[in-house]
């Protein structure tokens, strides 16, 4: 029987000098709360938070270990894992189950970009390692906490942005930082997205809230809303209140090249600006946009511009390079995802995920020989493994917060930009936004009565 009862300890806003915040359990609250220390060839306790969709994926990934508790608000949805792991206690709110299984090592979040952060950090303040999927946070105050949070709390973090662990974005680094192409001034990547309604200026009306379906949980931090199955599921990424819209879904896997490659994390500022948007509206993602993202040196790396297209938008093809070779991954023309980037003496391109790089056009490519590896390989291109061992003492995972926090930082600056419908300045280092009165307000969001978190 799933259990849907909410849990009994309430969340209260608590007032201080520094923030509101939960009113966790005594245990949550105590600083000396350490992860349960693993051995290598030992199997840890995982619990799902999210397991119908992407959810299903994150589970059976880690189907090797002890999948000890399942929690959905969707029954119906989540239904295949649950009967794969029929023993396991099944629960709707996320919170009775981590108060309620006291033997959870780690937990994966795959649930609406809008509940990312309160699952993982309640999670993560009780000691318990986390794999969140992309993008990590809904707010830039959510991914700067989750990031402080995971370094004092000593768990083990990793975003699910898995090309970061593939060995083409290892590749790319490689050109790039051995001069393949020059100083890089100006990168573009595009997506097929949105694949969901976006444009939509009004909530939908009314609908009975199907069998099955705890919608009061699922809205979670936001505000409420009537029900309507076009909310969800997969639909919500276009809400403002609930998703991240197209850079949300897929920047974190096609910007990733850019932002390892070029060092973005280092830019003491950036700004973010939309230089074309179709269908701007109060409650949806735009149908289309361009942004243009411009980064401040970093060390003996000029200022860079990063455009991001969308919704068929596309950039315009590189010189040079002939119309039937390969730009980016699939057909050209918004039916596809790539990157590329423009340096003083080339081009190099890749896929969706950091994919077969390659220099442009492709007659340069045959003639180039890769440089000598110098990241490490992730084993099996696992992305889930490289999580699971870090988990066992093993080395940090290689998209653990410290670089997915600053990474969803500077997406969700884009979606900031879209939102405001002007150009955006802000300081990497202070999270200080030029020309607004209360930057820390500006980078986060309202909380319903309940789901706050100290942010």
């Amino acid at each position: 029987m799933i259990d849907k009862e909410l849990s009994r300890r309430a969340f209260l806003a608590v007032t201080t000098t520094t923030a509101a915040g939960f009113a966790f359990p005594a245990r949550c609250n105590d600083a000396k709360v350490v992860p349960r220390k693993i051995s290598p060839n030992e199997k840890m306790n995982i619990a799902g938070i999210g397991c119908g969709g992407q959810g299903k994926s994150d589970v059976m990934n880690c189907r090797k270990e002890n999948v000890v508790a399942l929690c959905d608000v969707d029954s119906r949805r989540a239904g295949e894992v649950f009967a794969f792991y029929d023993k396991a206690p099944k629960f709707t709110d996320y919170r009775r189950m981590l108060d309620k299984v006291k033997d959870i090592d780690a937990v994966t979040v795959t649930t609406p970009d809008h509940t990312h952060a309160p699952a993982a950090y309640r999670a993560m303040k009780m000691g318990k390692h986390v794999y969140v999927q992309k993008p990590m946070t809904h707010t830039i105050a959510e991914a700067r906490l989750l990031t402080k949070t995971a370094r004092e709390m000593g768990v083990a973090t990793q975003m699910g942005n898995q090309g970061h662990s593939g060995t083409g974005v290892r590749q790319l680094c490689e050109m790039v930082w051995s001069n393949a192409i020059g100083n890089v001034r100006e990168a573009h990547i595009w997506t097929n997205r949105p694949s969901w309604p976006q444009g939509i200026a009004e909530p939908l009306p009314k609908q009975k809230i199907r069998d099955n379906f705890d919608w009061d949980l699922w809205i979670g931090t936001a505000s409420e809303r009537a029900y309507n199955e076009k909310y969800c599921p997969h639909k919500w990424r276009g809400w403002l209140d609930f998703g991240a819209g197209a850079l949300g879904d897929m920047a974190c896997h096609i910007m990733d090249p850019i932002f390892w490659s070029l060092n973005l994390i280092d830019a003491e500022w950036y700004t973010a600006e939309v230089t074309a948007i179709e269908g701007k509206n109060d409650q949806t993602f735009p149908n289309t946009c361009t942004i243009k993202y411009t980064f401040g040196p970093r060390g003996d790396m000029p200022e860079v511009d990063v455009y991001w297209y969308e919704g068929g938008n596309m950039p315009p093809r590189p010189a040079g390079v002939p119309d039937d070779q390969l730009v980016g991954e699939g057909e050209w023309g918004g039916r596809a995802n790539g990157s590329y980037m423009v340096g003083d003496d080339g081009v190099i391109t890749a896929g969706e995920y950091g994919g077969k790089p390659r220099l442009l056009p492709d007659e340069k490519m045959a003639e180039y020989t890769l440089p000598k590896e110098t990241i490490p390989r992730v084993k099996f291109n696992n992305h889930y493994r490289n999580w699971i061992e870090a988990c066992k003492g093993g080395e940090p995972a290689c998209s653990n917060f410290d670089y997915a926090g600053p990474f969803t930082e500077m997406v969700l600056f884009g979606t900031l930009a879209l939102k405001a419908g002007t150009r955006l300045k802000m300081n990497n280092k202070t999270g200080i936004v030029d020309g607004v009165k209360d930057s820390a307000a500006f980078l986060s969001k309202p909380y319903r009565k309940q789901w706050e978190i100290p942010v």
